[in-house]
Protein backbone atom coordinates (compact mmCIF):
# COMPACT_ATOMS: atom_id res chain seq x y z
CA UNK A 1 0.00 0.00 0.00
CA UNK A 2 1.65 3.07 -1.10
CA UNK A 3 2.01 5.37 2.07
CA UNK A 4 0.22 8.17 1.01
CA UNK A 5 -3.01 5.89 0.82
CA UNK A 6 -1.93 4.46 4.27
CA UNK A 7 -2.15 7.69 6.18
CA UNK A 8 -5.52 7.73 4.99
CA UNK A 9 -6.04 4.97 5.99
CA UNK A 10 -5.14 5.37 9.54
CA UNK A 11 -6.83 8.67 10.00
CA UNK A 12 -10.50 7.09 8.93
CA UNK A 13 -9.42 4.00 11.25
CA UNK A 14 -9.03 6.74 14.43
CA UNK A 15 -11.67 8.75 13.50
CA UNK A 16 -13.49 5.56 13.80
CA UNK A 17 -12.07 4.26 16.65
CA UNK A 18 -12.66 7.93 18.36
CA UNK A 19 -15.99 8.21 17.86
CA UNK A 20 -17.07 4.66 18.53
CA UNK A 21 -15.15 5.52 22.10
CA UNK A 22 -17.36 9.17 22.74
CA UNK A 23 -20.67 7.01 21.43
CA UNK A 24 -20.07 4.14 24.10
CA UNK A 25 -22.92 5.04 26.60
CA UNK A 26 -21.31 3.50 29.82
CA UNK A 27 -19.02 6.33 29.35
CA UNK A 28 -21.99 8.86 29.86
CA UNK A 29 -24.72 7.05 31.73
CA UNK A 30 -25.17 9.50 35.42
CA UNK A 31 -23.79 7.45 38.35
CA UNK A 32 -21.93 3.80 38.29
CA UNK A 33 -18.59 3.22 39.71
CA UNK A 34 -15.47 4.91 39.98
CA UNK A 35 -14.30 3.45 37.21
CA UNK A 36 -17.41 4.52 34.56
CA UNK A 37 -16.15 8.26 35.88
CA UNK A 38 -12.37 7.65 35.07
CA UNK A 39 -13.56 6.77 31.77
CA UNK A 40 -15.90 9.41 31.95
CA UNK A 41 -13.12 12.11 32.50
CA UNK A 42 -10.90 10.56 30.24
CA UNK A 43 -12.69 10.16 26.97
CA UNK A 44 -11.86 13.97 25.33
CA UNK A 45 -8.03 13.59 26.20
CA UNK A 46 -8.54 10.03 24.56
CA UNK A 47 -10.34 11.28 21.48
CA UNK A 48 -7.75 14.33 21.21
CA UNK A 49 -4.78 11.37 21.11
CA UNK A 50 -6.14 9.54 19.08
CA UNK A 51 -6.89 12.42 16.07
CA UNK A 52 -3.75 14.56 16.75
CA UNK A 53 -1.45 12.89 14.96
CA UNK A 54 -2.94 12.15 12.02
CA UNK A 55 -4.49 15.94 12.02
CA UNK A 56 -0.74 17.53 12.13
CA UNK A 57 0.10 15.47 9.17
CA UNK A 58 -2.80 15.94 7.04
CA UNK A 59 -5.07 18.75 7.35
CA UNK A 60 -3.16 21.46 9.31
CA UNK A 61 -0.81 24.49 7.88
CA UNK A 62 1.90 26.79 9.43
CA UNK A 63 2.14 29.96 8.15
CA UNK A 64 4.54 32.92 9.93
CA UNK A 65 3.40 36.08 11.10
CA UNK A 66 4.92 39.21 11.40
CA UNK A 67 6.02 39.97 14.90
CA UNK A 68 5.89 43.72 16.12
CA UNK A 69 9.48 45.07 17.31
CA UNK A 70 8.86 45.97 21.18
CA UNK A 71 10.36 49.39 22.23
CA UNK A 72 14.16 49.02 24.15
CA UNK A 73 12.82 51.09 26.95
CA UNK A 74 9.28 50.88 28.54
CA UNK A 75 8.23 53.40 31.55
CA UNK A 76 6.31 52.96 34.24
CA UNK A 77 3.64 55.13 36.48
CA UNK A 78 1.12 54.43 39.18
CA UNK A 79 -2.52 55.84 38.30
CA UNK A 80 -1.95 58.82 40.91
CA UNK A 81 1.21 59.68 38.90
CA UNK A 82 -0.90 59.60 35.29
CA UNK A 83 -3.26 62.14 36.66
CA UNK A 84 -0.68 64.58 38.62
CA UNK A 85 0.99 64.76 34.79
CA UNK A 86 -2.24 65.32 33.24
CA UNK A 87 -3.05 68.18 35.87
CA UNK A 88 0.25 69.61 35.84
CA UNK A 89 0.34 70.05 31.95
CA UNK A 90 -3.35 71.31 32.27
CA UNK A 91 -2.33 74.11 35.05
CA UNK A 92 0.89 75.35 33.18
CA UNK A 93 -1.22 76.07 29.81
CA UNK A 94 -3.18 79.33 30.27
CA UNK A 95 -3.59 80.50 26.85
CA UNK A 96 -2.30 78.96 23.23
CA UNK A 97 -1.92 80.38 19.80
CA UNK A 98 -1.37 78.15 17.24
CA UNK A 99 -1.04 78.43 13.45
CA UNK A 100 -3.06 75.15 11.40
CA UNK A 101 -4.16 73.14 8.67
CA UNK A 102 -7.71 71.78 8.92
CA UNK A 103 -8.27 68.73 6.46
CA UNK A 104 -11.86 67.65 7.00
CA UNK A 105 -14.02 64.63 6.05
CA UNK A 106 -17.55 63.93 6.26
CA UNK A 107 -19.21 60.33 5.86
CA UNK A 108 -18.62 56.82 6.70
CA UNK A 109 -19.82 53.45 6.67
CA UNK A 110 -24.06 54.94 7.30
CA UNK A 111 -23.93 57.53 4.61
CA UNK A 112 -22.06 54.85 2.62
CA UNK A 113 -19.68 57.29 1.19
CA UNK A 114 -17.08 59.58 2.40
CA UNK A 115 -16.24 63.45 1.18
CA UNK A 116 -12.84 64.86 1.55
CA UNK A 117 -13.05 69.40 1.86
CA UNK A 118 -10.26 71.04 0.63
CA UNK A 119 -7.32 71.86 3.32
CA UNK A 120 -7.48 75.35 4.89
CA UNK A 121 -5.02 77.17 6.88
CA UNK A 122 -6.22 78.74 10.26
CA UNK A 123 -5.65 79.71 13.41
CA UNK A 124 -6.58 78.65 16.73
CA UNK A 125 -6.71 80.54 20.14
CA UNK A 126 -7.42 79.57 23.36
CA UNK A 127 -7.43 80.93 27.03
CA UNK A 128 -8.22 79.17 30.54
CA UNK A 129 -10.86 78.48 31.48
CA UNK A 130 -12.53 77.77 28.53
CA UNK A 131 -12.60 81.03 25.87
CA UNK A 132 -11.80 79.63 22.12
CA UNK A 133 -11.37 80.86 19.09
CA UNK A 134 -11.19 79.23 15.75
CA UNK A 135 -10.70 81.02 12.51
CA UNK A 136 -10.32 79.21 8.78
CA UNK A 137 -9.13 80.68 5.60
CA UNK A 138 -10.29 79.59 1.99
CA UNK A 139 -6.84 79.01 -0.01
CA UNK A 140 -5.11 81.58 -2.45
CA UNK A 141 -7.17 84.50 -1.16
CA UNK A 142 -6.90 83.67 2.30
CA UNK A 143 -10.17 85.16 3.37
CA UNK A 144 -12.21 83.57 6.32
CA UNK A 145 -14.07 80.55 5.14
CA UNK A 146 -15.18 80.17 8.69
CA UNK A 147 -14.82 81.91 12.32
CA UNK A 148 -15.62 80.42 15.46
CA UNK A 149 -15.67 82.47 19.53
CA UNK A 150 -17.00 80.80 22.49
CA UNK A 151 -17.48 82.06 26.07
CA UNK A 152 -17.19 78.35 27.31
CA UNK A 153 -21.01 78.26 27.66
CA UNK A 154 -22.29 79.87 24.33
CA UNK A 155 -20.83 80.23 21.10
CA UNK A 156 -20.97 82.50 17.60
CA UNK A 157 -19.94 80.65 14.22
CA UNK A 158 -20.17 82.86 11.31
CA UNK A 159 -19.72 81.91 7.50
CA UNK A 160 -18.90 84.63 4.96
CA UNK A 161 -18.98 82.56 1.98
CA UNK A 162 -22.92 81.73 2.43
CA UNK A 163 -23.25 84.97 4.70
CA UNK A 164 -24.93 82.63 7.08
CA UNK A 165 -24.10 82.68 11.28
CA UNK A 166 -25.30 79.84 13.61
CA UNK A 167 -25.83 80.45 17.41
CA UNK A 168 -26.09 78.54 20.25
CA UNK A 169 -25.45 76.74 23.35
CA UNK A 170 -21.74 74.97 23.87
CA UNK A 171 -23.92 71.73 24.97
CA UNK A 172 -25.91 70.33 22.48
CA UNK A 173 -29.85 69.20 23.35
CA UNK A 174 -31.03 68.37 19.93
CA UNK A 175 -28.97 66.57 17.95
CA UNK A 176 -29.24 68.59 14.04
CA UNK A 177 -29.47 65.67 11.02
CA UNK A 178 -26.85 67.57 8.96
CA UNK A 179 -23.56 66.79 11.14
CA UNK A 180 -20.99 69.40 11.09
CA UNK A 181 -24.42 71.24 12.84
CA UNK A 182 -22.99 69.32 15.78
CA UNK A 183 -19.55 70.86 15.85
CA UNK A 184 -19.30 72.66 18.63
CA UNK A 185 -15.97 74.50 20.42
CA UNK A 186 -15.34 71.88 23.18
CA UNK A 187 -14.77 69.74 20.80
CA UNK A 188 -11.36 71.32 19.67
CA UNK A 189 -10.85 72.94 23.71
CA UNK A 190 -10.71 69.40 25.13
CA UNK A 191 -8.43 68.05 22.37
CA UNK A 192 -6.38 70.87 22.40
CA UNK A 193 -6.15 71.05 26.15
CA UNK A 194 -6.64 67.78 28.43
CA UNK A 195 -9.11 68.61 31.08
CA UNK A 196 -7.47 68.50 34.63
CA UNK A 197 -8.87 65.56 36.89
CA UNK A 198 -11.17 66.15 39.37
CA UNK A 199 -9.99 64.85 43.05
CA UNK A 200 -13.52 63.89 43.16
CA UNK A 201 -13.14 61.25 40.09
CA UNK A 202 -12.87 57.62 39.92
CA UNK A 203 -9.51 56.65 37.94
CA UNK A 204 -8.24 53.10 36.71
CA UNK A 205 -5.50 52.23 35.05
CA UNK A 206 -4.91 49.47 32.66
CA UNK A 207 -2.11 48.06 30.00
CA UNK A 208 -2.29 47.30 26.58
CA UNK A 209 -0.58 47.08 23.28
CA UNK A 210 -0.89 48.15 20.08
CA UNK A 211 0.46 48.18 17.08
CA UNK A 212 1.63 50.63 14.10
CA UNK A 213 3.71 50.03 10.86
CA UNK A 214 6.83 52.60 10.77
CA UNK A 215 6.13 55.03 7.94
CA UNK A 216 9.91 54.79 6.64
CA UNK A 217 11.16 51.29 7.49
CA UNK A 218 7.68 49.36 6.85
CA UNK A 219 8.14 47.63 9.97
CA UNK A 220 5.60 46.27 12.45
CA UNK A 221 6.66 48.44 15.84
CA UNK A 222 4.28 47.61 19.31
CA UNK A 223 3.48 50.64 21.33
CA UNK A 224 2.59 49.81 25.04
CA UNK A 225 0.15 51.97 26.40
CA UNK A 226 -1.63 53.27 29.60
CA UNK A 227 -5.12 54.03 29.39
CA UNK A 228 -6.31 55.53 32.33
CA UNK A 229 -10.01 55.58 32.33
CA UNK A 230 -12.19 58.88 33.96
CA UNK A 231 -15.36 58.55 35.85
CA UNK A 232 -18.02 59.42 38.30
CA UNK A 233 -20.02 56.68 40.55
CA UNK A 234 -23.45 56.75 39.34
CA UNK A 235 -25.98 57.85 42.08
CA UNK A 236 -27.23 54.91 43.99
CA UNK A 237 -25.10 52.24 42.85
CA UNK A 238 -21.77 50.77 42.56
CA UNK A 239 -21.75 51.52 38.81
CA UNK A 240 -18.86 53.91 37.69
CA UNK A 241 -19.78 55.88 34.57
CA UNK A 242 -17.12 56.43 32.28
CA UNK A 243 -16.48 59.97 30.82
CA UNK A 244 -12.63 59.85 29.30
CA UNK A 245 -10.25 57.41 28.76
CA UNK A 246 -6.68 59.04 28.68
CA UNK A 247 -4.11 57.10 26.45
CA UNK A 248 -0.56 57.35 27.21
CA UNK A 249 2.69 56.23 25.33
CA UNK A 250 5.05 53.72 28.26
CA UNK A 251 8.05 54.86 25.77
CA UNK A 252 7.51 58.99 26.57
CA UNK A 253 4.43 58.90 29.30
CA UNK A 254 3.33 61.42 26.93
CA UNK A 255 -0.57 60.94 26.23
CA UNK A 256 -1.14 59.28 22.53
CA UNK A 257 -5.28 59.90 22.92
CA UNK A 258 -8.40 60.59 24.03
CA UNK A 259 -11.49 58.96 24.20
CA UNK A 260 -14.57 61.26 25.30
CA UNK A 261 -17.97 59.77 26.23
CA UNK A 262 -21.47 60.27 26.66
CA UNK A 263 -23.46 59.42 29.96
CA UNK A 264 -24.51 56.08 27.81
CA UNK A 265 -21.11 54.53 27.26
CA UNK A 266 -21.46 55.52 23.95
CA UNK A 267 -17.85 57.01 22.34
CA UNK A 268 -18.62 60.95 21.13
CA UNK A 269 -15.05 62.04 20.00
CA UNK A 270 -11.97 60.22 19.47
CA UNK A 271 -8.72 62.32 19.71
CA UNK A 272 -5.45 60.84 18.29
CA UNK A 273 -2.03 62.89 18.84
CA UNK A 274 0.47 62.30 16.78
CA UNK A 275 4.42 62.68 16.50
CA UNK A 276 5.31 65.08 19.29
CA UNK A 277 7.27 68.19 18.43
CA UNK A 278 9.21 70.63 20.11
CA UNK A 279 8.06 74.40 19.90
CA UNK A 280 9.51 76.66 21.91
CA UNK A 281 10.42 75.26 25.29
CA UNK A 282 6.97 73.17 25.15
CA UNK A 283 6.60 69.89 23.92
CA UNK A 284 2.97 69.50 21.57
CA UNK A 285 1.61 66.93 19.04
CA UNK A 286 2.22 68.05 15.35
CA UNK A 287 -0.76 66.60 14.50
CA UNK A 288 -4.62 65.74 16.11
CA UNK A 289 -7.08 63.75 14.40
CA UNK A 290 -10.66 64.34 15.87
CA UNK A 291 -13.04 61.34 15.07
CA UNK A 292 -16.46 61.97 15.98
CA UNK A 293 -18.08 58.56 15.24
CA UNK A 294 -21.33 59.31 15.93
CA UNK A 295 -21.71 62.02 13.41
CA UNK A 296 -19.76 60.75 10.57
CA UNK A 297 -16.54 62.93 10.34
CA UNK A 298 -13.08 64.02 11.03
CA UNK A 299 -11.07 66.69 11.43
CA UNK A 300 -7.57 66.64 10.90
CA UNK A 301 -5.26 69.43 12.46
CA UNK A 302 -1.72 70.13 11.77
CA UNK A 303 0.17 72.50 14.02
CA UNK A 304 2.69 74.18 12.30
CA UNK A 305 3.46 77.29 14.92
CA UNK A 306 2.67 77.01 19.00
CA UNK A 307 2.70 79.88 21.52
CA UNK A 308 1.94 79.14 25.27
CA UNK A 309 0.64 81.38 27.72
CA UNK A 310 1.09 84.51 25.13
CA UNK A 311 -0.97 87.40 27.04
CA UNK A 312 -4.26 87.47 24.60
CA UNK A 313 -7.16 90.27 25.03
CA UNK A 314 -11.39 88.84 25.58
CA UNK A 315 -11.52 91.25 22.07
CA UNK A 316 -10.42 88.38 20.61
CA UNK A 317 -12.41 85.65 21.80
CA UNK A 318 -15.78 88.33 20.21
CA UNK A 319 -17.22 87.80 16.99
CA UNK A 320 -19.65 90.34 15.69
CA UNK A 321 -22.28 89.32 13.14
CA UNK A 322 -22.17 91.32 10.31
CA UNK A 323 -25.17 92.95 8.81
CA UNK A 324 -27.48 91.41 6.38
CA UNK A 325 -26.71 87.73 7.41
CA UNK A 326 -29.10 84.96 7.56
CA UNK A 327 -28.83 83.94 11.40
CA UNK A 328 -29.82 79.98 12.85
CA UNK A 329 -30.19 79.18 16.14
CA UNK A 330 -28.76 75.60 17.03
CA UNK A 331 -30.18 73.64 20.32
Amino acid sequence: MKPRRARRVALAARYTEGLRLLAHARWFAPGGDSRRSRLSRSAPQVLLGLLLPALTGCLVHTHSVQQPRMPAIVMSAAADELVERINDNSHKVQTLKASVGFQVSVGGARKGKVTDYTTLSGYLLLQQPEQLRVLGLLPVVHSPAFDLASDGKNFTLVVPPRSRAYTGANAITRPSPNTLENLRPNIFYDTLLIREIDPKDLVERTMETTTRVDPVTHVLLGVPEYALTVGRRKEGSQEMIRERVIHFDRTTLLPSGVDTYDDTGTLQTQAVYGEYATFGDQRFPATITIRRPVDEYQIVLSIQKLTLNQPLPDTQFTLTIPDGYTIKKLD
